[in-house]
């Protein structure tokens, strides 16, 4: 038997199919997996992330801690509430997890952390913080709710509490507004609108009880993949770990090199391979043959392998099989990828697949 998140037996009660993951015992869906994912494209889904960790770093230093501590620069988050988007590195410049910062004050970062590296990530946090004078904070007290989709927010501001409505309503995208025990932040792992909201554990039940009042459909572990997949969005294990550099990984993006004396853990492993042409390069992959792409089958590129699939599977919203993949810089345009012992064609294009409900591939 794994962890249990306060809403396991509330999942029981409406028929959900439980499942291993990362240590816990979650949801895989609720009956149709296909109907989760196209509530939360075309109206809203909510899914249980209590399983995720809730992180608040407090002292003096906080801020120069995970400047040093993150591959993105927390010098950009001026504003109480912004979040960012970050890698934390090790000194080799793999990816020891990705995970959202949020600066909520000068001596208060809050950081939401995966379920699966949550017990390394704290040892880590734990091992670098002292020399900062930064106290570590899990906050094991404390739920976490996702609401998803084009009608998520109207949904959800009527059911927080009142404080809270007024500054929630007003968040731009990757932002946070906080009221006692209760935060919510329009952030989220589906290429849709919507919130991330943390509150007191013991007021979860309710919460969730009140979303699904309100029409927003319980969702699963199946249907947060196959969106997360179409926003071409990096599942941890998967498409990075503690081997892979963000360069290898579709990071680029994440790294903040200037001001360039900032040196952040791993920066002098990845720095010398900033700009190498022979750095592998992660793409999409949309499968135009018969057949469905699925993690570490292998791609070929005139008729020569050259990588392989980090993440694959159907995608409702298409209705085709797409992928992610780590390949030779070579690789352009079209390719080939084994299944079940045939090579079969692929189409090569750059991730986001969906984002806001709209393809944004061509197929």
């Amino acid at each position: 038997m794994g962890n249990r998140t306060i809403l396991f037996d509330t999942h029981n009660s409406i028929g959900a199919r439980i499942v291993p993951f990362g240590g816990w015992d979650m949801p895989l869906h609720y009956g149709s997996q296909l109907e989760e994912h196209h509530a939360v494209r075309r109206d809203a889904g909510m899914f249980d992330v209590c399983h995720m960790t809730v992180v608040d770093l407090n002292g003096e230093r906080v801020r120069e801690f995970l400047r040093h501590l993150l591959a993105n620069d927390v010098a950009r988050l001026q504003q109480p509430g912004k979040a960012l988007y970050s890698c934390m590195l090790n000194e080799q410049g793999g990816v020891i997890d990705d995970l959202i910062v949020y600066f909520m004050s000068e001596t208060w970062f809050r950081m939401v952390v995966n379920a699966g590296t949550t017990e390394k990530d704290l040892a880590w946090l734990n091992r670098q913080a002292p020399a900062f004078q930064v106290t570590v904070q899990p906050r094991k007290d404390l739920a976490m709710i996702a609401v998803q989709g084009p009608q998520a927010r109207e949904k959800t501001l009527p059911l927080l509490p009142e404080a809270l409505r007024g500054p929630v309503g007003e968040l731009k995208p990757f932002f946070a507004a906080s009221v006692a025990d209760w935060f919510v932040g329009r952030t989220g792992y589906t290429g849709e609108d919507g919130f991330e909201v943390v509150l007191p554990e013991t007021e979860a039940v309710a919460f969730w009880q009140a979303l699904a009042t309100a029409g927003v459909q319980p969702c699963g572990l199946g249907a947060r993949d196959t969106l997360r997949l179409e926003a071409g969005m990096n599942l941890y294990g998967s498409d990075m770990d503690e081997t892979i550099s963000p360069l290898e990984a579709g990071l680029n993006w994440t790294i903040a090199w200037e001001p360039a004396e900032r040196d952040f853990m791993g920066r002098r492993a990845i720095e010398i391979h900033r700009d190498d042409p022979a750095n592998r390069q992660f793409v999409g992959l949309v499968l135009t043959g018969r057949g469905v792409l699925r993690d570490h089958q292998k791609v070929f590129f005139q008729d020569q392998e050259a990588g392989e699939i980090t993440s694959g599977g159907f995608a409702p919203t298409l209705e085709k099989s797409i992928a992610l993949a780590r390949v030779s810089p070579a690789v352009s345009e079209q390719c080939e990828v084994e299944i079940r012992g045939k090579r079969i064609a692929a189409k090569v294009v750059q991730p986001p697949f969906v984002r806001h409900g709209k393809v944004r591939v061509e197929l």
